[in-house]
């Protein structure tokens, strides 16, 4: 496990191809609860989405970013970062697996199957730069069984049964031991990667393949973990978006 403290000298060199980051943002984040598609909503003068993919497009060792966007997606061009010339996009699909799949084949085609993926939720816009360069520096150590940023499980774990019509109980309380909460970003070869995710694409089974790494993982393929050193939550509820605010306007005071 690498928990050393992640320094900014990253290029591609340390890899045999190219670096790209893949960002899926299609999606509507139905749970905000929201008529704006989440990854547009604001913190600090800023979308989700904008802060994204400022912090990976600068991130040193990234060659490119490929955004998936919704087919009728009206937002994106007033970005700043629309323009980026490193930027590219392509149309997503009905799920996030889909979204990454689609970003994948473009990867693929412009710069080969080896080339390597970095995968980054949209809605985690307070990843910080030295902890994707932290975990740059992992898979490039074992580029073909690729990472993720990810943490400890802190809290005290409960299995729940439900018995209606008395709601959810508590079967039992599962040990904390050797448990991590995966985050993004998650990085492997894009070829790897796009075949993991088309070959676990079965309706049947789709549904135990919840994040890249679980694709890769019943590849047999057995992804690194670096353990994020800055906040890294996914926004998913209001809550987060204020907490995620007053996260970046305190770092902002800081300076």
């Amino acid at each position: 496990m690498n928990t050393q403290p992640a320094s900014e000298n990253v290029t591609n060199a340390e890899f045999d191809s190219a670096v790209w980051a893949v960002i899926p943002a299609a999606g509507m984040g139905s749970r905000m609860g929201s008529f704006t598609p989440k990854q547009y909503l604001h913190i600090q003068g800023k979308s989700l989405l904008q802060h994204t993919v400022e912090t990976v497009v600068n991130c040193p060792g990234i060659t490119s970013v490929v955004v998936a966007l919704a087919a009728n997606d009206t937002d994106w061009n007033a970005l700043d970062v629309s323009r980026h010339q490193q930027v590219h996009t392509v149309v997503g699909g009905e799920t996030r697996a889909d979204s990454v799949v689609a970003a994948l084949k473009f990867v693929c085609n412009k710069a080969g199957d080896n080339a390597m993926a970095l995968v980054h939720d949209a809605a985690r816009a307070l990843t910080s730069t030295s902890d994707i360069v932290a975990l740059m520096q992992a898979v490039a150590a074992k580029p073909e069984q690729g990472g993720l940023l990810a943490v400890p499980v802190q809290d005290t774990l409960k299995r729940a049964t439900s018995v209606p019509p008395d709601g959810v109980q508590v079967d039992s309380t599962v040990s904390r031991d050797n448990l991590w909460q995966a985050q993004t970003p998650q990085m492997f070869r894009a070829g790897l990667l796009l075949n993991a995710l088309q070959y676990n694409s079965d309706a049947a089974t789709r549904g135990d393949i919840t994040d890249e790494a679980s694709a890769m993982e019943r590849m047999g393929y057995s992804p690194v973990m670096i353990q994020s050193t800055s906040p890294n939550f996914k926004i998913t509820t209001s809550v987060d978006l204020d907490l995620a605010s007053a996260y970046l306007q305190a770092r902002a005071g800081s300076q």
